[in-house]
């Protein structure tokens, strides 16, 4: 089998030292008795000739970031399962008793709805699957006997619970408890394949470098694994339930930053994506005494987000917010809003003129800082923290109002916390002064909002209070949030920002991640898309805003490239830290009196521009209208589309032959809902056709 592995591994466009090393983690697999019950599985693999499917699996050892793991569920050591989550408990354990002694040590365990099902159908079906079935809770009970077995006592929910413990209420229950750390078992906004663990502190965030490297180096050590059965880790008492109060203190904590107590007209509607955000927004905003209505559809705790577009759980895509628009406009709300599966990431859709108005990330951010400095939260001196990816629009905002901005960080909510904690013990967090009771608001533009120290990750239930107080006062005045975001622009100018992303899945896709950066990096280009770059700074730069690299871990983070292109645009390229994909992301500043459409226009063209000349330096070629398509999709789908499906269905069109049939079959591998993934690259293909041609091949995909 191993020869034919190698055989098959040979096809693939990888190095030589890809394929040794898959082959080597393959026969460890297969013969140390830890693993040999992935046998049958490895044994189908590789009778199917999944090639590209085992090398991914086996190539390394999922990496174990500056946060945790997190990635699919699956056979091997590049995939989440019970053996890369109790080897990274393990390391866990360890650092734990290095950093706070050998003592009584205690953390908090949180888990969410998911559940795996091979809902991609990658393995093959009557094969023993020892992955097939677990859920977060079976992984988190499995990291409890972990930690138990090392003699830490875990708090985490009792089995009868029907409820879930957030990211945010995680963060909260850490400090609340005085717990030395903990473990969230989720992954996030990813699509229902995936799962991770999550790694916090006793401060209740993540290690920032150089401390994160020493986690990392420890858990890449780990061969043998303690390990105790859950049941038998309750009984000893190392396993406590964690009580009802810590809940309730999570929750009034939210309620106290209430500024406009008064201010409660505004009907929302909320949608949970099927996650746990109705124990966290709801709850708050419920108590509050805002009227709120759960979405029926989307409500249930599932794991394979049944009824979420695309299977995608996240408020960044507008189309997992439909099912709640439309039945906020059955019920005559003003507001939508959602969480992704973990309650951390916050989605928003306001009524507006008749229609109603998505609000991206960066929106949402300025629109909570304004409602927040403006009603005085912070103090005098408010302290507002930002990435460096997230808008410039709240910056302007933040110090229009006279706060002080700290808005270069690397992307990760970590960093914010890390700010948190330099004005708590410190005093100051680079140039802005003042004690943790100055900080207002921290913001990233992937929809992550923190308006209270007490927390040290985003929490949408904060942010969903001040914006839902912030929508009763504009109702009040006859106006919308909407309205409130056009005078942002109208006080400090119109800022647009774009995001594009390019998934590029699997060893190859890796090494072509790389190979972009090295290149971009090494050889940066003087124009993109008619746009003189008037400066390249590379964030690796020991003479930056950074300084010098302190180790491994930030030497990874700081892997973001800027290309700023005169004074109000610039380019900003980073690989994700947690999904196989490169982020550009644009950014233009509009001139007082210009129109808004333009500048959007602009800031997707050069997003666009740059995306093309992005993938060219690895020889990715793409028409231009195939990047509309959702970038929920691979590179290598995008160019299905560009290079297989257009063409056919234009040559059946045109011919006049039948097309469902042949369209249906092409379209299986797109995943949930490939029509609507599709459906904006067609529109944008159409443009270039005849009207009649381009009318026809909308109609397929409508």
């Amino acid at each position: 089998m191993l020869d034919a592995a190698r055989r098959g591994f040979s096809t693939l466009k990888v190095d030589p030292s890809v394929v040794e090393a898959a082959l080597s983690a393959m026969r460890t697999w297969l013969s140390d008795p830890r693993t040999s019950e992935y046998a049958p599985m490895i044994e189908a693999l590789a009778a199917a000739g999944s090639w590209e499917l085992l090398l991914d699996s086996f190539y390394q050892v999922i990496p174990f970031g500056t946060g945790g793991r997190r990635g699919p569920v699956g056979v091997g050591p590049n995939r989440i399962n019970p053996f890369t989550i109790q080897s990274s408990i393990q390391g866990h354990c360890v650092y734990l008793k290095q950093r706070h002694g050998q003592g009584p040590l205690s953390v908090v365990v949180a888990y969410d709805v998911r559940r795996y099902q091979d809902a991609r159908g990658l393995y093959p079906k009557g094969v023993p699957s020892p992955v097939r079935g677990l859920s977060s809770r079976d992984f988190a009970e499995l990291a409890a006997g972990v930690y138990a077995a090392n003699g830490v006592t875990v708090h985490m929910l009792s089995r009868s619970s029907d409820s879930f413990v957030s990211t945010p209420e995680l963060s909260f229950a850490i400090r609340y408890l005085g717990a030395h750390g903990g473990l969230n078992v989720s992954a996030s906004h990813n699509p229902s394949d995936d799962n991770g663990a999550k790694i916090y502190n006793h401060l209740g965030g993540q290690e920032v470098p150089p401390n994160d490297e020493e986690l990392v180096d420890i858990v890449a050590q780990v061969q043998d694994v303690r390990f105790l059965p859950y049941e038998r880790a309750l009984a000893e008492g190392l396993v406590v339930e964690l009580q009802p109060e810590v809940h309730a203190a999570y929750l009034q904590t939210n309620l106290d930053c209430s500024l406009s107590p008064q201010a409660r007209s505004a009907r929302v509607v909320f949608t949970a994506l099927h996650g746990t955000g109705d124990t966290t927004v709801v709850e708050v905003l419920r108590a509050a005494g805002f009227e709120v209505a759960l979405e029926p559809t989307q409500a249930s705790h599932d794991g394979a987000f049944p009824n979420v577009p695309f299977g995608t759980p996240n408020p960044e895509v507008p189309q997992s917010m439909d099912a709640a628009v439309a039945y906020a406009q059955e019920l005559g709300a003003d507001l939508v809003m959602a969480c992704d599966p973990d309650a951390d990431r916050l989605g928003l859709v306001v009524k507006h003129g008749g229609g109603w108005r998505f609000m991206n990330g960066n929106q949402i951010g300025a629109l909570v800082v304004r409602y927040a400095l403006d009603h005085g939260h912070g103090g005098p001196r408010p302290v507002v923290i930002k990435t460096e990816v997230t808008s410039s629009l709240i910056e302007r905002v933040a110090k229009a109002r006279g706060a002080q901005v700290v808005g270069h960080l690397l992307v990760g909510f970590k960093y914010i916390g890390e700010g948190l904690r330099a004005l708590e013990e410190e005093g100051r967090f680079h140039h802005a002064l003042g004690g943790v009771g100055a900080f207002a608001v921290g913001v990233e533009e992937s929809h992550g909002v923190l308006v209270t120290p007490h927390i040290r990750d985003k929490d949408a239930a904060g942010a969903a209070l001040m914006l839902a107080e912030a929508a009763s006062l504009e109702k009040q005045r006859g106006r919308t949030l909407v309205d409130l975001l056009e005078d942002c622009h109208r006080e400090v100018g119109f800022v647009s920002n774009g995001l594009i992303s390019t998934v590029m899945r699997g060893a190859s896709g890796q090494a072509c991640i790389v190979a972009i950066q090295d290149s971009l990096r090494q050889d940066p280009p003087r124009w993109v898309g008619g746009r003189e770059v008037t400066a390249f700074h590379d964030r690796r730069d020991p003479d930056g805003p950074f300084g010098a690299l302190l180790c491994e871990t930030d030497r990874s983070a700081r892997n973001v490239l800027v290309f700023e292109l005169g004074p109000d645009s610039r380019v900003l390229l980073r690989p994700s830290g947690t999904e196989p994909k490169n982020k550009v992301y644009a950014e233009i500043c509009g001139v007082p009196g210009q129109d808004p459409a333009e500048v959007d226009a602009a800031t997707r063209a050069l997003a666009e521009d740059f995306a093309l000349l992005m993938l060219g330096r690895v020889g990715l070629e793409l028409p231009r209208w195939a990047l509309k398509v959702s970038d929920l999709l691979p590179v290598e789908q995008k160019q299905a589309f560009a290079e297989v499906i257009m063409p056919g269905v234009a040559a059946r069109l045109r011919a006049r032959e039948p097309v469902l049939d042949w369209l249906e079959e092409v379209l299986q591998p797109f995943g949930k809902d490939p029509r609507a993934l599709l459906l904006p690259g067609v529109r944008a293909w159409a443009g270039l056709q005849s009207e009649e041609l381009g009318s026809e091949a909308v109609a397929l995909f409508s």
